[in-house]
């Protein structure tokens, strides 16, 4: 064993800590959805709407583990919001973001979400799947549109939810795709996973599995906990296994913690993980030679470095705003759900009623909407993902979001026919 090993996982555990990330589940009621007017202009309207108001909700992360995260969140809808507003707003009203933070704790969550529900028309943020979990019930009673910050294919097959992009299963088969084209996998090789247990590990390992099982793979599973922050057990449990590659559906810290005991330990092996597994801090962390030679990115949008015209724009626009904050996928994230969420409210007004009701309607009838920031949308299927196209990045320090696009938006084989399948 290498004999700076230790000396390693030390600085990553001390690096990473801010990293970790922690959450439980539990459920509550919220507030009722209260009843619709006409307004002077002949718009009906409901909750969160006033003559010259619309208001929106946002259940964020901003002093817990994905604190770094919520506040690029936060920032891009609210420069989302003054655009718009210096534009005249959206059916001649104004738009309001109410921002409660729930520092990953669900009962929190569960509080803030009571304490607002009265008062708004739709939810563009709601970071954390046990928030989603907890909630859930509470957001199709209230009928309040809502775009989760996780995605997990649990979430699907609900009115008011919309997961958007890709869900995790999605994405692991394009990994393992990834990984056969690009890394020399073949029948009879093993591929490591290393999972959340909940519904983004299971959801993930579904994927993986299917897909390995069609290419004639082999998947050797190791269940972590989100306060697990040292993989050196399950390292050493992979490298018995023989794995060729790693896939990884955790967070930040735990991904840097794998990828950098495997290269200190001499598993030099190709790592795939999703998108809530990678964050640009981790390149300024010991970690960060490893991830630049190993890991890649499976993702539902483009690297925020990408040439993508709208991004290019959101990138200038976000800089010039916040000059002070770092510009990463978090970004693109928020930025493109409240775009996404301003097509509906226009949708929705054209239709002559912006009741939380009639929002869900007017999400729903769009089976293809592009606000140039990735892939097209399509919302109309609530049993299937929004997209089915995926990016694939790689870490790269020098470049804004320490990412860059290795691979552009494409549906990987097997996707359709798993979807299919699933249904």
């Amino acid at each position: 064993m290498n004999p700076t090993a230790p000396r390693t996982r030390t600085l990553l555990a001390t690096a990473l800590a801010a990293l970790l990330l922690a959450g439980t589940g539990c459920s509550s009621k919220a507030g009722s959805a209260g009843s619709a007017d006409d307004g002077a202009d002949g718009i009906k309207t409901g909750p969160g709407v006033t003559g010259k108001t619309i208001r929106l909700g946002a259940l964020t992360d901003l002093t817990g583990p994905y604190a770094t995260l919520g506040k690029s969140i936060v920032q891009a809808q609210q420069m989302w919001a003054d655009e718009v507003n210096a534009r005249g707003g959206i059916c001649d009203r104004r738009i309001e973001i109410v921002v409660k933070d729930h520092g990953y704790d669900v009962q929190k969550a569960v509080t803030a979400y009571a304490d607002i529900s009265a008062d708004v028309v739709a939810l563009p943020q709601v970071i954390g799947s046990p928030v989603m979990a907890a909630l859930l019930d509470d957001i199709e009673r209230d009928k309040v549109l809502t775009f989760p910050q996780a995605w997990a294919a649990s979430l699907l097959d609900r009115d008011s939810v919309q997961v958007l992009g890709t869900t995790y299963d999605v994405d692991m088969i394009a990994a393992v795709d990834f990984l056969t084209r690009t890394k020399g996998l073949a029948k009879g090789d093993t591929i490591g996973h290393v999972y959340f247990e909940g519904d983004y590990g299971a959801n993930a390992l579904e994927g993986s599995r299917w897909a390995a099982k069609k290419a004639g793979l082999k998947i050797a599973g190791q269940k972590i906990k989100a306060t697990d922050t040292d993989l050196s057990a399950q390292v050493s449990a992979l490298r018995k296994e023989g794995v060729k590659a790693i896939l990884i559906s955790a967070g930040p810290a735990q991904t840097a913690s794998l990828v950098g005991v495997a290269a200190s330990r001499g598993l030099k092996v190709p790592v795939v993980s999703s998108a809530p597994g990678y964050a640009p801090q981790l390149m300024k962390t010991p970690a960060a030679p490893a991830l630049a030679a190993m890991l890649n990115v499976v993702s539902a949008v483009p690297a925020v470095s990408s040439d993508v015209a709208g991004v290019r724009t959101m990138v200038a626009s976000y800089k010039k705003k916040y000059p002070d904050s770092l510009v990463d996928s978090g970004v693109l994230s928020g930025y493109n759900a409240a775009q996404l969420m301003g097509t509906d409210l226009k949708k929705a007004c054209e239709n002559g009623s912006l009741t939380r009701e009639d929002v869900v309607k007017a999400h729903r009838s769009q089976s293809s909407v592009d606000v140039g920031l990735g892939s097209p949308q399509n919302f109309s299927d609530k049993a299937r993902p929004a997209s089915t196209s995926t990016y694939v990045h790689k870490p790269d320090a020098k470049a804004v979001g320490a990412a860059v696009n290795v691979e552009n938006a494409h549906i990987a084989p097997g996707v359709k026919e798993y979807l299919t399948s699933r249904n």
